[in-house]
């Protein structure tokens, strides 16, 4: 083992959630998924790209299972450890679900890494837990080109206040909870550009639960959620119209930034998953003409443990963005809305 052991994130090839295949390309690897019509009480599946799967146990209960992984975004191995739990759990709040059990997933590159870099990996990703109410329970481990961590992540549900992507209704308003910027941010810092300040932004807004997500079911006018991660605002919109039928306007003045995210993205700063992204959406979004090359890399820009995208009908949205704000979420914005017609998203 060197004295001086290498920055994690000099280990991967790319990091957190910009690391997941494109739209188009999972898309085409789920195409032929046999049905799950076979099985009744597998109330979500792969059908309309949902952020878990969900089995009915009984009639008060559904399990929601998920699993999230990936390469370090950030060198700190407990930052990583926490980040990378928060994003894995997201799917189970998205879901309207509550977590009760974890199981760690981990890959790291035996002979580069010290056991002790591994274990405030694992740290961090159980104080993550801790903070959700919830044991990591156990797991499994590999020996791996890359470091990769991540969780498979279990919650309850109950069936009938389930929250899907596919909920949504035409009319309903689109409320993100979490400012958008985390690819810009981690391109910066893996070139040594994010200074400390900035690199605290970006490390409150990746280990915020989203714990909100648990309590939507129960507020009036909530049809539909989803967490935005790598596919972007856009491309996670987009799952949201296409499971629902419909299409959305963005409006491009409504969109939470974070901190020193703009000025980041207009001095050059982006991810390859963004142009990735770009490239997937086709024809099913719409930009405004001559929009700059920075202002389109944030509507794509993967964002690591991003806010929730809540679809809420039109009278419920303010109250639903008071209980945002009043549970933490400072930035959480009204950016669009749902219409009927096409599964477009339009900018404007």
């Amino acid at each position: 083992m060197a004295d001086v052991e290498p920055p994690l994130t000099a280990l991967a090839h790319g990091g957190g959630c910009g690391c997941k295949l494109a739209p188009s390309v999972l898309q085409s690897l789920l195409a032929e998924m046999p049905a799950a019509r076979a099985f009744p009480d597998l109330l979500v599946g792969t059908e309309t790209g949902d952020d878990a799967a969900v089995y009915r146990l009984n009639d008060t209960q559904a399990l929601v299972a998920t699993t999230d992984f990936f390469t370090p975004v950030v060198d700190d191995p407990h930052d990583f450890g926490r980040i990378a739990a928060t994003n894995a759990l997201s799917d189970v709040y998205a879901m309207g679900g509550t977590p009760i059990l974890a199981l760690a997933i981990l890959g790291m590159p035996l002979g580069k890494l010290s056991p002790e870099v591994v274990r405030r990996i694992l740290a961090g990703g159980a104080a993550v837990c801790a903070e959700a109410g919830i044991p990591v329970a156990g797991g499994h481990s590999i020996d791996s080109p890359e470091p990769i961590y991540g969780l498979v992540a279990l919650g309850l549900v109950r069936p009938d206040r389930l929250l899907r992507n596919s909920g949504a209704r035409a009319g309903d308003r689109l409320i993100l909870t979490k400012g958008l910027g985390i690819g810009i941010f981690s391109a910066a810092l893996k070139k040594g550009a994010l200074e400390p300040r900035l690199y605290r932004v970006m490390l409150d807004s990746t280990t915020q639960l989203n714990r909100v997500g648990a309590t939507l079911p129960d507020l009036p006018g909530v049809h539909a959620a989803t967490d935005v991660t790598g596919f972007g605002l856009l491309g996670h919109a987009l799952e949201m119209c296409r499971g629902s039928g419909l299409g959305a306007q963005l409006r491009l003045d409504a969109l939470p930034l974070l901190e020193g995210a703009g000025d980041l993205a207009r001095a050059g700063f982006s991810t390859g998953a963004a142009t990735r992204n770009w490239a997937s959406y086709g024809d099913a979004v719409r930009l405004p003409a001559g929009l700059p090359d920075w202002q389109r890399g944030m509507l794509c820009d993967p964002q690591t443990s991003g806010g929730l995208l809540i679809a809420v009908a039109p009278e419920a949205a303010p109250d639903l963005l008071a209980r945002l704000r009043a549970a933490g979420h400072p930035l959480a914005a009204e950016v669009g809305a749902l219409q009927a017609g096409p599964p477009v998203v339009a900018v404007t």
